[in-house]
C-alpha cells in the first residue's frame, strides 16, 4: 500500500479532529504515560488554530500515532478525506461513518489541560 506524503505538511490537514469517548480515554492514557520532557516539547509547540494539538511539528508527524482517532486512520484513503498532495490514494468511500458518538473536537473542545487531569 502506498503511504501518505506527510513530510513537509506540518499537520495542516490534521484538523479539526473529532474524537469519541473511547478515543479520548486512550489519548489521555498515552499522554499521561509520556515522559515529561517529551510531553512538554509536544505541548508547547505553536500550531495553527484548528489543527490537531498532538501533531508534532518538530518531527513532522503525529505525536500520538499509536492511539490516533479513527478519522485520522482513514485520512487520505477515503474520498471525503483526501490528501491534497496524493489525491489518487483516496479510493474508498465511507459507507459507514465512525460508529461511536463523537464527544468533541481536539483543539476546539479539548485542549491539553483536558488530557492532563
Amino acid at each position: 500500500m502506498e503511504i501518505l506524503p506527510c513530510e513537509g505538511c506540518k499537520g495542516l490537514c490534521c484538523g479539526p479532529v473529532p474524537v469519541t469517548e473511547c478515543e479520548f480515554k486512550k489519548i489521555k492514557k498515552k499522554i499521561k504515560s509520556m515522559p515529561t520532557k517529551m510531553r512538554s516539547e509536544l505541548q508547547n509547540q505553536k500550531r495553527f488554530y484548528g489543527t490537531c494539538i498532538f501533531y508534532d511539528l518538530n518531527k513532522d508527524r503525529c505525536g500520538i500515532h499509536s492511539v490516533r482517532p479513527e478519522i485520522c486512520r482513514m485520512f487520505g484513503y477515503y474520498k471525503d478525506l483526501v490528501c491534497f498532495r496524493k489525491p489518487g490514494l483516496a479510493t474508498k468511500y465511507m459507507e459507514q461513518p465512525v460508529k461511536e458518538k463523537q464527544v468533541g473536537i481536539l483543539t476546539l473542545d479539548f485542549i491539553w489541560k483536558d488530557f492532563l487531569k
